[in-house]
């Protein structure tokens, strides 16, 4: 079966960016966002809701064979994509199922989080907003007076999707007591010492070290990025990693930085972005 390891990060926190410093290793398979855990989600709706499974007298042997039909199923299609040894399959869902993985995978998942300043990804998503004047925003709803002012649009990127749901699934791996079993990585970190980072990384996840090239990082993954309505080049990366630049404070203005320190700051304390 293939080495799994599962990329489950945050928004505009340098992921894509991750998956094609993997796809530099001759052995590993890095996909784009990916789909296969909503396919499992809608199998495990199934499982739990229709008649033929509710009705099986021997409930235990049906559970027995739902996790061998997720376990073998994730693997299949990870054969199918390539025929290298790892595959990172890149999707937000992972990090909000530890359980259950645990129980169909009858190991504890690899899953890594890449996370950056709260501020850093709202102002990211200013940055688009200012970018595309062009087109109806998700951002601006004038009639009821939501995004209408800088301020008001940084309360919409933290309470919407996609920022929100990967917020509430670090909060409550966190209060689960599941953030062990978690590869949390710094966009910062990653992009000022990459080197340091993917060692250490190899390490934990049982990989052996790899000479990257930092200063051209090939664009290997590739993805639709009109259907988010955000931005036509949402996943390009750089192709030299530089450390990211840290403009929070001239793109969104101190009340709006502040604001996010105080409403989550949960999060930008346990990741050390304030004190």
């Amino acid at each position: 079966m293939k080495n799994l390891i599962f990329n489950s990060s945050m928004p505009r926190s340098c992921s894509t960016l991750l998956q094609n410093i993997f796809n530099q290793r001759p052995d590993t398979y890095a996909t784009p966002t990916d789909g296969v855990i909503e396919l499992l989600a809608g199998a495990k709706e199934r499982f739990t809701n229709s008649d033929e499974f509710r009705a099986s007298k021997d409930q235990d042997l049906m559970l027995k064979a739902w996790r061998n039909f997720a376990k073998k199923g994730i693997h299949g299609y990870a054969e199918a994509l390539t025929d290298k040894e790892n595959v990172v399959l890149k999707g937000r869902g992972y990090k909000s199922n530890i359980p259950w993985m645990q129980n169909f995978l009858e190991e504890d998942p690899k899953i890594i989080c890449m996370v950056r300043n709260l501020k850093s990804i709202a102002a990211s998503f200013e940055k688009m907003y200012r970018k595309n004047p062009d087109k109806t925003s998700q951002w601006y709803i004038p009639h009821e007076t939501r995004g209408t002012t800088v301020d008001k649009r940084v309360d919409m990127y933290m309470k919407n999707i996609p920022v929100s749901i990967s917020l509430d699934q670090i909060l409550d791996g966190l209060q689960q007591g599941l953030d062990s079993k978690m590869l949390y990585i710094r966009a910062e970190d990653l992009t000022s010492t990459p080197k340091t980072i993917m060692n250490e990384l190899y390490e934990r996840i049982g990989l052996s070290p790899f000479e990257h090239n930092f200063d051209y990082i090939e664009q290997t993954t590739h993805e639709n990025d009109v259907i988010h309505g955000l931005d036509n080049e949402l996943h390009k990366i750089k192709n030299k990693i530089e450390p990211l630049k840290e403009d929070y404070v001239e793109i969104l203005g101190i009340d709006a930085c502040n604001f996010i320190d105080t409403e989550y700051a949960w999060y930008q304390k346990y990741f050390g972005y304030i004190n």
